[in-house]
């Protein structure tokens, strides 16, 4: 039954990366592919909810929280993006690519951010496909999604702001909820995916979605968030001096 939902959501997500992959080409900007991150999970989601119909109250409720963060994120993104160049990291690529940018670009930012999102959102495809039970479980997964959603959605308004001032121009934020971790949008996504996976917890089997939240850990923390941002200003003074006293991810008091 779930290599089923696995099939269907894999042709719906490459048929959605395909058409971003040709929007991209035409627009000659990668970047949307960062504002398609959050409204794949809700495709796939949506597909999942649609092919077990009807739907129970759990994968209704989880869906309408993959929902609320998508929409978010997306909305928060597009409005980063206006007006503004292509991102930094695939304008490097489309000049270290040369020749070979057009296949690489469907292959390592399209293809693969989508079988990445299929991974990523096992949790609420398991929920969607068995269902189960609104248990003391699925509430303690809404909580922490919650206290993510926070994170995030707060975070992000912080740096929003922060940005906008021209007397900030070159300076670190170190105050809110940046003063108690480096990236606390970041730590605010996983936990809301942890949250989504506690919640799967109430299934049966649903144990072994893990692989959701550890992954998007792993990318977060090793590959294309933490690293990428922080590459750029290893070398100053002042975030040197940060990133001594203040955590990457999880919050906590700064170091003295």
């Amino acid at each position: 039954m779930f290599t089923q939902t696995i099939l269907l959501v894999s042709l719906v997500i490459f048929w959605y990366m395909l058409v971003l992959f040709v929007t991209a080409l035409i627009r000659r900007d990668n970047s949307v592919a960062d504002i398609a991150w959050g409204p794949g999970f809700l495709l796939a989601a949506l597909a999942t909810l649609w092919w077990q119909r009807p739907p129970g109250l759990l994968p209704v409720f989880a869906t309408v929280l993959v929902a609320v963060w998508a929409i978010r994120l997306a909305v928060h993104v597009a409005m980063r993006n206006w007006g503004r160049q292509e991102d930094w990291r695939y304008a490097k690529w489309r000049h270290d690519w040369g020749e070979w940018f057009v296949p690489r670009t469907f292959l390592q930012v399209f293809l693969l951010q989508g079988f990445l999102l299929i991974i990523v959102a096992l949790p609420v495809l398991w929920i969607n496909t068995f269902g189960g039970p609104v248990s003391w479980l699925v509430m303690l997964g809404a909580l922490v999604w919650v206290i993510g959603f926070f994170w995030e959605g707060v975070g992000d308004y912080q740096l929003i702001r922060f940005l906008k001032n021209p007397a900030n121009k070159n300076k670190l934020l170190r105050s809110g909820l940046w003063r108690y971790s480096r990236h606390p949008n970041y730590f605010g996504e996983v936990t809301q995916w942890c949250g989504i996976w506690l919640m799967a917890l109430a299934v049966p089997g649903g144990w072994l979605t893990v692989f959701g939240p550890l992954l998007i850990a792993f990318l977060i923390m090793k590959v294309s968030g933490v690293p990428l941002l922080e590459e750029r200003r290893k070398d100053e003074p002042e975030f040197r001096e940060y990133a001594r006293h203040t955590n990457a991810l999880i919050p906590w008091f700064p170091k003295k």
